[in-house]
């Protein structure tokens, strides 16, 4: 049997085979894949092990080589899902990306998932995968659905799988990766970025394969992640730019997608509740708000799909989460400064939370309005006093 190669060892993508660790959620996930009839909700950031560990699930209960698997994102796929409710039977239907399909689809399969579990059917078993909250989207379309389907939450994978996965990556190499743990705190629970970082430090070192005898390789994990990021900089840096610019740049505005780019980076996990954000960071509530509440931000990612390849927004939980692992690792090691300077902001940090306050008299309030309407698709923080009478009111009582 040939030497391991480094890129076989050390995964970008597919399923891993010498590396492959097993998520707290395995057994679980096994005993659900197994039981026929009942639908499989699977969800989690990006990047986190779901696919990968379902395919290792299937593999072992001898059906992998039977499944269909769907992905959201290729038209003719998103069609053929369409299509399930109307078929007799299809045996064991995966579909990736569940929450890419436009929501009628979202809905008729939360009822056809309920029609199969009240039939007891074991003809047809669907798998959907998406991200956080994806269960909870397919409940809120059918309230009676909750215990009708399984729901395995995929969280963050603890910092001792993530060593395990570079120490299986180091046996089969014959190397010993110095920073390894470091690797395995920086990977913050994703095991796609650990394999990253772990094949870029076997290539520092000159590592393309096993090695004879046993080698250290001691690059630092800040040497490898100024490797890593000037490689993902080319990949990212024009879609971080694209989103943090808006829909129009406005150098002397607030930078409000730049600022909710910088709170997915400092999130402990892949997405962000906007509403939650925009409450703790009350210097942004206006300029983030106004983007948030008129569509902008909507709007932004519905046409660019270079940006909904990277980033998916819910507008009706004002959800933004983060679809690959790779970019939220690249948003966690930019210089935010350097950054905002790059995109051509001229400031970013303001002394007050407004830039304008409209005063006016009764009779004016159309016109003031319609300047407040002006001020705001400049993306200006402005206060003016029909959006903020419950704080008022609040204040006065």
């Amino acid at each position: 049997m040939p030497d391991p190669k480094v890129e076989d060892v050390f995964k970008l993508s597919g399923v891993p085979t010498f590396t492959f660790v097993k998520p707290l959620e395995y057994e679980k996930l096994y005993v659900a894949l197994r039981t026929p009839g009942r639908g499989v909700v699977i969800e989690g950031p990006s990047g986190i092990g779901k696919t990968t560990t379902v395919s290792r699930v299937l593999s072992e209960l001898g059906t992998q080589g039977s499944t269909l698997t769907l992905s959201a994102r290729k038209p003719d796929d998103a069609e053929f899902v369409k299509a399930l409710p109307t078929l007799k039977s299809s045996g064991t239907v995966q579909i990736d990306d569940f929450h890419r399909l436009d929501e009628s689809t979202q809905r008729q399969i939360a009822d056809y998932l309920k029609t199969l579990a009240d039939e007891e059917r074991t003809d047809t078993k669907l798998i959907l995968i998406g991200i956080n909250k994806t269960g909870d989207t397919l409940v809120q379309f059918a309230a009676d659905l909750n215990t009708r389907i399984d729901t395995i939450r995929f969280e963050k994978n603890p910092e001792d799988r993530v060593l395990e996965l570079v120490q299986k990556g180091e046996q089969a190499l014959n190397v010993k990766i110095s920073a390894g743990r470091d690797i395995a705190k920086s990977a913050n629970g994703s095991f796609l970025v650990a394999q990253m970082l772990s094949f870029e430090t076997c290539l520092a070192e000159g590592v393309k394969e096993a090695v004879a005898e046993t080698k250290t390789l001691s690059s630092s994990i800040e040497a490898t992640t100024a490797q890593v990021m000037e490689t993902l900089s080319r990949r990212f840096m024009s879609l971080a730019i694209r989103f943090a610019s808006g829909t129009k740049l406005r150098r002397e505005g607030r930078a409000p997608y730049l600022h909710m780019l910088k709170w997915l980076a400092e999130s402990n996990e892949w997405s962000i509740l906007l509403d939650h954000e925009i409450a703790n960071h009350p210097d942004q509530k206006a300029s983030v708000g106004q983007v948030v509440e008129k569509g902008y931000l909507a709007y932004l990612l519905k046409n660019a799909p270079e940006l909904a390849a990277v980033l998916h927004y819910v507008p009706a939980t004002r959800i933004l989460t983060v679809e690959d692992p790779q970019f939220i690792f690249f948003l966690r090691n930019l210089s935010w400064t350097k950054f905002a300077e790059r995109v051509g902001y001229l400031n970013i940090h303001f002394d007050s939370e407004y830039d304008f306050a409209l005063s006016f008299a009764g009779p004016d309030r159309p016109f003031a309005k319609r300047l407040f309407e002006l001020l705001a698709e400049e993306e200006m923080s402005v206060f003016f006093d029909e959006n903020e009478q419950h704080r008022i009111l609040g204040e006065e009582c």
